[in-house]
């Protein structure tokens, strides 16, 4: 199975820091209101997933959900979850440490389409 959302050994460092201070926690993928389009992490139940909500998988522990319209655009695509340095404008945790989850992308391989692991309704997991 080929993993929709993947995160980097930085990320890890991160959330590894942010769940020693909040606990258990949750991404859910922005649809550009405050930040653009940038993950955001949440203490685990903080943000309310339902039936918009897709699951995409789970990483370093933490479960990430996007809205399923927002789905229909990446649904091609396999995201990274990366941090880098400066202050993002959302509600995400690690935004006082004076860094930002972002985002890396790419379009998956037509034989990979075949792979994939699955999605699921928000409210399912």
């Amino acid at each position: 199975m080929i993993q929709r959302v993947k995160i980097t050994d930085s990320a890890i460092d991160v959330i590894d820091a942010l769940k020693e201070k909040h606990g258990e926690l949750m991404f859910h993928q922005s649809g550009g209101c405050c930040d653009g389009s940038s993950p955001m992490c949440f203490e685990k139940g903080e943000l309310m997933i339902n039936e918009t909500d897709v699951w995409l998988g789970n990483i370093h522990g933490c479960n990430f959900y996007m809205s399923s319209d927002q789905f229909e655009y990446w649904k091609h695509t396999q995201l990274t979850v990366d941090v880098v340095e400066g202050r993002g404008a959302s509600f995400s945790l690690e935004i006082p440490m004076g860094i930002r989850f972002v985002i890396k992308s790419r379009i998956y391989s037509e034989s990979e389409m075949n792979k994939l692991s699955p999605v699921h309704s928000g409210e399912t997991i």
